[in-house]
């Protein structure tokens, strides 16, 4: 079962089924869910691929998988999985199973890692003009994409 513990009807839900469990001495299995990353979030996330593929000279999905995904964030992206012959082989994670928490962890250590290893700084969300101009540069660099 889901509660959102911000919603006063499903608090009390949550605090009765509770206590239904504990007198049921039942076992439980308790996660805390983030909702998945947002629309706005996936904007920006290819606003800063598109304008730092246009810096650094590669395609987005080059920049995606090689620098997004490989280079900062491998832990979050990398799911190994063991075959019926028992090999141990590695997937990669689409972003869009990524909760909003971890969208935010990824983007910010992609910025922090393009400043620092890249030289390209990458605008934060709240920085408006700056976003602007980037996909002004992504737009004009369309054909090189």
């Amino acid at each position: 079962m889901v509660f959102n513990l911000n919603n006063p009807y499903d608090v009390q839900k949550f605090d009765e089924y509770i206590v239904k469990l504990r007198q049921q001495k039942a076992v439980v299995d308790v996660k805390k869910k983030h909702p998945n990353r947002s629309l706005a979030q996936n904007s920006y996330l290819h606003v800063l691929l598109g304008y730092f593929a246009c810096q650094y000279g590669c395609s987005i999905e080059y920049a995606k998988n090689e620098y997004f995904k490989k280079e900062c964030n491998r832990d979050l992206f990398i799911e190994e999985r063991t075959t019926k012959n028992g090999e141990v082989i590695q997937d990669w994670r689409s972003s869009a199973e990524l909760d909003t928490a971890q969208m935010t962890m990824a983007i910010e250590r992609f910025r922090n890692w393009s400043a620092s290893v890249g030289g390209i700084y990458l605008p934060s969300p709240n920085e408006g003009e700056a976003l602007i101009y980037a996909q002004q540069v992504i737009e004009q660099n369309q054909e090189f994409m």
